[in-house]
């Protein structure tokens, strides 16, 4: 048992190694390739040929982020019942009903989260 923790160890600190190396090796080759001379029209800004008009700082309405979230949660839930779906029937023969019951417990709280969400009017753009 005290040889597999030896194993983990090695393989961690080699991984970290291999991180740590192409990091060195990245930076290395972009200090050799990258140009040294600025100058005026570097610091500008670049925006499609055309001088920047305005101010770069724009506050965007707080529902889009609320979208943008229920989105994610959505998203993510599809992430974990397609291959819930896929293996189905062989999950159903392992595990039975509680199968099921963790699934529709999983789906419970994320309609749950969408009925708070619509009942607290994040849904609606007024």
């Amino acid at each position: 048992m005290e040889g597999n923790y030896g194993y983990i160890a090695l393989f961690l600190l080699g991984g970290a190694g291999f991180v740590c190396f192409n990091f060195t090796l990245a930076s290395f080759v972009t200090r050799l390739v990258q140009s040294h001379r600025p100058g005026i029209s570097k610091g500008l800004a670049y925006e499609c040929g055309e001088p920047p008009s305005g101010e770069a700082w724009l506050q965007y309405n707080v529902r889009y982020y609320l979208y943008a979230m229920l989105f994610v949660i959505f998203d993510v839930e599809a992430a974990y019942m397609i291959p819930w779906a896929a293996q189905f029937r062989t999950l159903l023969k392992e595990m039975g009903g509680l199968l099921v019951i963790e699934m529709v417990v999983f789906i419970a709280i994320l309609l749950l989260a969408l009925v708070y969400a619509w009942r607290k009017g994040a849904l609606e753009w007024t």
